[in-house]
């Protein structure tokens, strides 16, 4: 994951496709001044934004968060199936970690 908005990258997929960043604001619903601040990272882009932009841009919705350096989770990922995972994550820790503490107490 980039740690900073690649402003050239998202300034070199614009060009290919004729558009500016006034373009890329409007799609996104930010105003000039809001999308001057994502583009100097200091504006963190949403899910919806994150969306629009990789619309525009022909990319997918994983690659624009990248290139955005955000944390941003990917436009239509399920929370709910994320939430199962990480309570299966914390289960099987739990469980490695109760099956340690009882090996030392034998």
């Amino acid at each position: 994951m980039a740690l900073f908005f690649d402003a050239e990258w998202f300034d070199a997929r614009l060009a290919e496709r004729g558009l500016d960043r006034a373009v890329l604001a409007a799609v996104a619903g930010l105003s000039e001044a809001a999308l001057a601040l994502v583009f100097k990272d200091q504006r963190e882009l949403s899910a919806a934004e994150v969306a629009a932009f990789a619309e525009i841009l022909g990319v997918s919705a994983a690659e624009a968060a990248t290139r955005a350096g955000v944390s941003t989770p990917v436009p239509g990922a399920d929370p709910l199936s994320r939430i199962a995972a990480l309570e299966r994550r914390v289960a099987a820790l739990e469980a490695m970690l109760a099956a340690a503490l009882a090996g030392k107490r034998d």
